[in-house]
């Protein structure tokens, strides 16, 4: 597995509104097509967000590459690392 991990702007929150549905969409689409198991931000304060993915990092990359929240700099850095699971769905 691999997780995406986003570094968000410091008015994120403020900023996300008129990108959300397109981010949303393009995440949707990846958890359909069995891509992407998870996603979301991690609150208080609302500075990180993660990504957890089965697909390739040449997937994971090309999807933050495109990603409006990346291409609009409501994601100041994004980074993709191997994740080793030992316990739950996808165990090694």
């Amino acid at each position: 597995m691999l997780v995406l991990e986003y570094e968000l702007a410091d008015d994120y929150l403020a900023r996300r509104a008129p990108l959300r549905e397109e981010h949303l969409a393009l995440a949707r689409a990846a958890h359909e097509r069995g891509e992407l198991l998870l996603a979301g931000a991690l609150p208080d304060p609302y500075d990180r967000a993660l990504l957890v993915w089965t697909a390739e990092r040449d997937v994971v990359e090309r999807f933050a590459a495109s990603d409006p929240y990346v291409v609009h700099g409501l994601v100041t850095a994004w980074s993709v690392r191997r994740w080793d699971v030992v316990v739950g769905g996808g165990a090694a």
